[in-house]
């Protein structure tokens, strides 16, 4: 799935990354969600490789990367954490300006990144997210009811982790089968990787962290900087599923373009004709809108 690509593990402070890289050209740092690996972006990279160096990260706590001890507070899991795990990454592969996108999960980290590190990140590209501030205080029994996870994982431990390292098999099947459009993207051996990924009981721990994380520091900071009136300054690219919360939930507020706005000056954006999965379920649909939006003279 990723032929031409060679792999390494990264010490990033306290976290070890797995990465895959290929290419030549500008850095392009591309991030996966939940329930999600790396390899979500396989028939997406390899394309992107063609004009970029393409960097692909497992975060902290997923797939093959390490599983740093947490805190009382989860702090070890907000995506303030996982993002500077990935800017000391590119930092060692020599990228000290790069850009990046992120689905889902990723894309928190993402925007985060863009927020902390804004002489880091030259263009950002958020797929099918809101910021976790947004989504937070806009959340009704939808969210509570669609997207599962936000609440379920951000329980207090054991529960969370005792349900999801039960029954991988089954998360895994009602995110890809109820979130995706087609079943088209995933293939069994990717199917099968995915849920291998949540039967490590050290990542399952990590992964309710990171939600619990979301549920609460994540919160924090976003609130933070819009109290302090701090803006991502990189270009944004928005893109979200045509057949998903995105594209229906938001149209009171102007939806995903208007609500991004508030949060950034450069903003552009599609819906892509997916489900929540689109890098996988139509990624030459996915390359062509990143192509566009991270070529040099964009």
């Amino acid at each position: 799935m990723f032929d031409r690509f060679e792999t390494a593990e990264i010490q990033a402070g306290e976290a070890t990354i797995f990465i895959r890289r290929s290419g030549s050209g500008p850095p392009l740092l591309l991030l996966h969600g939940f329930p999600q690996t790396h390899l979500m972006w396989r028939r997406v990279a390899p394309q992107l490789a063609r004009n970029f160096t393409v960097v692909c990260a497992d975060l902290r706590g997923y797939g093959r990367s390490s599983c740093p001890a947490s805190s009382a507070d989860h702090a070890p899991y907000t995506k303030r954490a996982m993002a500077d795990d990935l800017v000391t990454v590119m930092q060692q592969l020599g990228f000290t300006r790069f850009s990046v996108a992120g689905h889902d999960r990723g894309g928190r980290v993402a925007y985060r990144m863009a927020l902390d590190r804004p002489q880091r990140v030259q263009r950002i590209a958020v797929l099918d997210i809101l910021p976790t501030l947004t989504s937070w205080d806009r959340a009704d029994a939808r969210l509570a009811l669609a997207f599962w996870p936000w609440s379920l994982l951000a329980q207090h431990e054991p529960l969370p982790e005792r349900l999801l390292g039960g029954a991988p098999d089954a998360v895994v099947d009602d995110a890809l089968g109820n979130w995706g459009s087609t079943s088209a993207g995933f293939a069994a051996d990717v199917r099968d990787a995915y849920v291998q990924a949540l039967r490590d009981p050290a990542h399952v721990h990590a992964i309710c962290e990171e939600y619990r994380a979301a549920a609460t520091l994540d919160r924090e900071h976003d609130l933070a900087d819009r109290m302090a009136g701090r803006r991502i300054e990189a270009p944004l690219l928005a893109l979200w599923s045509a057949r998903g919360a995105l594209g229906s939930w938001y149209a009171d507020a102007g939806g995903p373009i208007a609500l991004w706005q508030t949060w950034c000056n450069d903003v552009q954006g599609q819906a892509i004709g997916a489900g929540h999965f689109f890098p996988e379920e139509v990624p030459e649909l996915t390359t062509e809108a990143l192509q566009r939006f991270f070529s040099p003279d964009a």
